[in-house]
């Protein structure tokens, strides 16, 4: 017997929602059922076209038969045994990712965020044994307007009042340079600076790409002083895009990667940490771990995630459909209604006309069309739709969004 959901069930899910979980989000009112590919169902049977693909962690669609046979297979298996043990799946998925990266060693995580905080720990580490820093006196120089996550640490170097706001105290040892000023970061490094951590393409800032040369000007000027380049490919990476990494769009290849969402496939949530020897090699037993993290089921869907990666298809794909997004959405500026497009590949930030509204009624109003996005700062709205969407989804959804704003 096929069951029907009542039409208020929408409403019934939110009141639940809102009475009973914290409210640290804000989402739109829409309650997913089930998903395939491009496409999300809600409770009442109406499709949604996901256009903000997780935040990049769905970069190969919901459901993907691949990794969902893989999760499947290994969850018959064995699907945690702790760092206490070794487990038959480990030095593959170290071994894979790593060549993926063209590095020595992998320090596998969970979440983003918790890659991040691995990355500083390792940084002041390296900073301390191998550059020779005094103890206690390691810097790190990041970027105004960066999004890394939301742990105390990570929002102390926020510049972003709503993540940052209340949180305090705030842990010391950042330094704070306007985003893509090579000049101010340069100003920033002294003989005390263990890493320069950035993101090459800034996401949760409206999808900001820095000034050409840039990035190479940052490695560049990280090699001279002897400074880690700690690249924040979490949204960036892995294909999103249309390169594996987003710093080969300026052939620039940075000390340490730090990944996550797309690795999990939107299977299960994996982050990573990946470098040379040189710098992961100061790590000694003890000093760093997750219980969770670089588990069985974790590695066997990150190690079928690399081997998608590998056959290129997934970055081909957002660049050829990138490169139509681009296109399309660039006709809408100057019309009164977008004053900018900005991004890479299957990647975009939207700046909508403020009289037009804000990016959250823009949101909600597309919602009512069937499309899926999410906004950012004021009228700014992000589109990153799971790598596999077509052509002719894209343009569908497009069509929505031209719609909504009468252009």
């Amino acid at each position: 017997m096929t069951s029907v959901t009542p039409a208020h069930a929408t409403q019934d899910f939110i009141t639940a929602s809102d009475a009973h979980s914290a409210h640290n989000y804000h989402p739109l009112p829409v309650v997913v059922a089930t998903a395939e590919g491009a496409w999300m169902t809600d409770v009442e049977g109406r499709r949604y076209l996901d256009m903000l693909a997780g935040y990049s962690a769905l970069n190969f669609g919901h459901g993907n038969r691949r990794l969902i046979d893989a999760a499947k297979a290994q969850l018959e298996r064995v699907t945690l045994t702790s760092r206490a043990f070794h487990h038959d799946r480990f030095a593959e998925f170290c071994t894979q990712l790593a060549e993926l990266c063209g590095k020595d060693m992998v320090l596998p995580m969970n979440t983003g965020a918790e890659a991040v905080e691995t990355a500083v720990k390792t940084a002041r580490k390296w900073g301390y044994r191998v550059k020779g820093v005094p103890d206690g006196r390691a810097r790190i120089v990041v970027a105004s307007d960066n999004f890394h996550g939301r742990t105390t640490t990570i929002v102390s170097f926020s510049t972003d009042p709503e993540a940052r706001a209340d949180f305090g105290p705030y842990t010391p040892g950042f330094d704070i340079v306007p985003y893509g000023d090579l000049d101010a970061l340069r100003a920033a490094v002294t003989d005390e600076t263990v890493a320069v951590l950035l993101e090459p393409i800034q996401g949760e800032a409206g999808v900001l790409v820095p000034p050409p040369g840039y990035l190479a000007g940052v490695r560049e000027l990280t090699r001279e002083r002897g400074v880690l380049f700690i690249a924040d490919e979490i949204q960036s990476g892995l294909g999103r895009t249309g390169r594996t990494f987003a710093c080969e769009h300026e052939g620039v290849v940075p000390d340490v990667y730090v990944l996550g969402k797309a690795l999990g496939g939107g299977v299960v949530p994996v982050s990573a940490v990946v470098a040379d020897r040189d710098v992961l090699g100061v790590f000694r037993p003890g000093e760093h771990g997750s219980t969770f993290g670089g588990n069985p089921l974790a590695c066997a869907v990150a190690l079928e995630v690399v081997a998608m990666l590998r056959s290129g298809e997934f970055q081909q794909h957002a660049t050829e459909l990138g490169e139509h997004l681009h296109a399309e959405l660039g006709l809408l500026v100057g019309t009164g209604k977008v004053s900018a497009v900005r991004g890479r590949g299957l990647w975009a930030g939207v700046d909508i006309d403020p009289a037009l509204g804000t990016g959250r009624e823009i949101s909600e109003k597309l919602m009512a069309r069937g499309v899926l996005v999410k906004d950012t700062h004021g009228s700014t709205i992000r589109i990153a739709p799971p790598l596999v969407i077509s052509k002719e989804d894209l343009d569908w959804g497009l069509d929505q969004l031209r719609a909504v704003l009468g252009a």
